[in-house]
């Protein structure tokens, strides 16, 4: 039986928790601040199994979901507005767009400050030097100030993987190899 494609649903939903969460943030002015502590949400959730299954599974309830949540975020330093967002998002049953919720309200800042994202898929987490040469390089191919998001996929093996807008640029070892297998079969 085929698997519905369901991204276009989380994409729609993830843009409209993001747009909301901007504009409360633009009010507050903490724009930056709220940023910030997604950005260390999507860290916790990227470092832990257990959070990752608390997000993803439909098993938990709601109420265990915005209670467990609450706690994390809370024990963390989060802001007000980030532990109440989250907290709705929770008790709404959507934590499973959390990551696309959190790259939205990336590009959202982004375009708020002129700048344009930059989506980037690497074996490991980059180093803050390796970021800022990847913004140059960035800067320098596009003519404009760019803010990445990095999303850690050990599956590429090795190198990068850049979305900017609708073109991609695919340095990982695992395309590489597959190319390069490719071309051996067609030798043989």
């Amino acid at each position: 039986m085929p698997v519905a494609d369901t991204s276009h649903i989380v994409s729609g939903v993830a843009e409209r928790y993001a747009s909301s969460l901007f504009e409360l943030a633009l009010e507050a002015g903490s724009v930056e601040v709220v940023g910030s502590d997604l950005d260390r949400f999507q860290s916790m959730i990227d470092g832990s199994d257990d959070l990752k299954r608390l997000i993803l599974s439909p098993v938990f309830s709601a109420d265990e979901q915005v209670r467990a949540v609450a706690a994390i975020v809370e024990r963390a330093g989060f802001t007000g507005l980030v532990v109440n967002f989250l907290k709705v998002v929770a008790s709404n049953r959507r934590l499973f767009a959390v990551p696309g919720m959190i790259r939205a309200y990336r590009a959202i800042a982004a375009r708020h400050r002129g700048e344009i994202t930059a989506e980037v898929t690497s074996a490991h987490a980059l180093g803050v030097e390796q970021e800022i040469e990847l913004k140059a390089a960035l800067k320098g191919v596009t003519g404009k100030d760019v803010a990445i998001a990095v999303t850690v996929d050990p599956s590429i093996l090795g190198g990068l993987i850049v979305k900017v807008g609708s073109r991609q640029i695919d340095t990982s070892l695992r395309t590489k190899l597959s190319t390069l297998k490719l071309a051996l079969k067609e030798v043989g």
